[in-house]
């Protein structure tokens, strides 16, 4: 398998993301090969003080990157030689025999999210029967995982658009968290049924009439973190501020709760430390790696910005698994399916 990395994007690049994904090989199949996308004397120059066995990594030589603060659309259309666009392009099968080398069967990259979306559907294209591809993001809960789909490729879906992200959030909660029938939700206001505008309740009906989905009706926000689904569906706008609320609000609660513990007892701090980093990193976004930019033509993971080296790790990882588990080919399956049985 070739798996991509943009050795340029993200806050920590390029060492972070060149440390993460060089540790990755010692998780990966012998005959799975690395494709580094980026600055070429600054791969070289790192893959050099590695002792790699040959073939395991291929450089991708580029002239441009795209920062974080540009605009998505306008950076990957005005620099189409940005570690970004080279990696989108090699992630297509049809781009990459035209420039005549073997396509990558996943893509990673913790740059611009916007300009990663763009690239993505740019090159790679969707898949069939996709009209919008959403961003899911697993959310570590105390009631287990939950996947919250969309949060930031599409912040104006229409009521479609959101009933195709039940379908594929709920494909990958099966496929990758392995949660069999999962419980799909959208998220509205209230859980009333007459609560939400026309357009959510007119999503809630394409929901409930797919026999494919499990879908258990409106959530609220609190909803998420109480167990009462395993898919959450949402627009862009609500699942990015929703996302970035949590991972605040979590290191917060743990930095405040160590300091109080401080306070009261230091050697009651010590004992109870452990304790602490434990379930911290049972809750920590690192951990996950990568979100995964569903409906798609390919396998596009978006990583966090401010992505360390294990986060890089763990992310080549699991865009292994994903292709493994055959996600895309669900999606477009279970689109078809729906697609038939729609009402004429």
């Amino acid at each position: 398998m070739r798996i991509g990395v943009d050795v340029m994007g993200g806050d920590h690049a390029p060492d972070a993301i060149l440390d993460g994904a060089l540790a990755s090989l010692d998780h990966l199949p012998d005959g799975d090969q690395l494709v580094l996308v980026g600055d070429e004397r600054t791969i070289q120059q790192r893959v050099q003080q590695t002792d790699l066995p040959p073939g395991r990594v291929e450089i991708t030589a580029t002239t441009e990157s795209i920062a974080m603060e540009e605009s998505p659309v306008e950076a990957v259309r005005n620099k189409p030689d940005s570690s970004l666009a080279v990696l989108a392009e090699l992630g297509s099968a049809r781009r990459a025999k035209r420039r005549g080398v073997e396509p990558l069967d996943a893509i990673i990259s913790a740059g611009n999210t916007g300009a990663c979306v763009s690239a993505a559907q740019m090159y790679m294209r969707r898949l069939s029967h996709v009209h919008r591809p959403g961003i899911a993001v697993t959310i570590p809960t105390f009631s287990g995982p939950v996947v919250l789909i969309d949060v930031g490729a599409n912040i104006e879906p229409k009521p479609h658009h959101l009933a195709q992200y039940g379908v594929m959030g709920s494909i990958y909660a099966n496929r990758i968290l392995e949660i069999d029938a999962p419980r799909v939700a959208l998220m509205n206001v209230g859980g009333e049924e007459q609560k939400g505008t026309a357009e959510m309740r007119l999503a809630r009906d394409l929901l409930r009439d797919n026999s494919d989905v499990n879908f258990t009706g409106y959530i609220e926000g609190r909803g998420v973190f109480d167990g009462g689904a395993d898919v959450v569906v949402t627009d862009g706008v609500v699942g990015n501020v929703m996302i970035k609320l949590a991972e605040g609000l979590a290191s917060g609660i743990f930095k405040a709760i160590g300091r109080e513990v401080m306070k009261t007892d230091p050697e009651l701090a010590e004992r109870f430390g452990p304790v602490v980093q434990k379930i911290y990193a049972d809750h920590d976004y690192h951990e996950y790696g990568g979100a995964p930019l569903l409906g798609v033509n390919g396998v596009c993971l978006i990583a966090h910005g401010s992505s360390e080296s294990r986060t890089i790790c763990n992310a080549v990882v699991r865009a292994r698994h994903f292709v493994e588990c055959g996600v895309n080919a669900g999606i477009s399956e279970q689109l078809a399916r729906a697609e038939e049985e729609a009402p004429a």
